[in-house]
């Protein structure tokens, strides 16, 4: 498992830029999104899909505002020339006093001429990533997944 300051490196510059970036993930930081996506990137994730950097960074200033200690910890990266595959946990509270909670997930990058993300999609199941574990929603999933499960 890798995290801030762990062995997990990459010889392209561009993605260890990315992973460096998401690791220490900060609010401060997202003043550095420039640095890392282009002007019209396109990025997607489970419940946004937007256009633009400004836009971008509202995502993430919305992670802040509503999530206590959000965290990214990358495990593993495959590249391959303008493309890149991450896998990642991503841990979180609801609240201050809120049992942290973690979602396993992968996102796919494509990186622009100039080197920074120009896509971004990210891959992970609502459903059993996050709703699951919510104290309502979960007795609801856990039933469905019962009642749908194959025996």
């Amino acid at each position: 498992m890798s995290g801030p300051g762990s062995a997990l490196r990459h010889a392209d510059p561009r993605v260890e830029a990315v992973v460096r970036f998401y690791e220490a993930l900060q609010p401060a930081d997202l003043d550095r999104l420039a640095q890392l996506y282009s002007e019209q990137a396109w990025f997607k994730d489970p419940f946004n899909e937007v256009s633009g950097l400004a836009a971008i960074r509202r995502i993430f200033a919305h992670m802040f505002e509503v999530l206590h200690g959000p965290r990214f910890v990358v495990h593993d990266i495959v590249a391959e020339g303008d493309q890149c595959f991450l896998t990642w946990t991503f841990s979180f509270a609801l609240s201050p006093r809120a049992v942290p909670l973690q979602v396993r997930g992968t996102s796919q990058l494509r990186f622009a001429p100039d080197g920074r993300v120009a896509w971004h999609r990210d891959y992970w199941d609502a459903a059993e990533e996050l709703y699951a574990q919510l104290p309502v929603l979960g007795v609801l999933m856990r039933w469905l997944q019962r009642r749908l499960r194959s025996r």
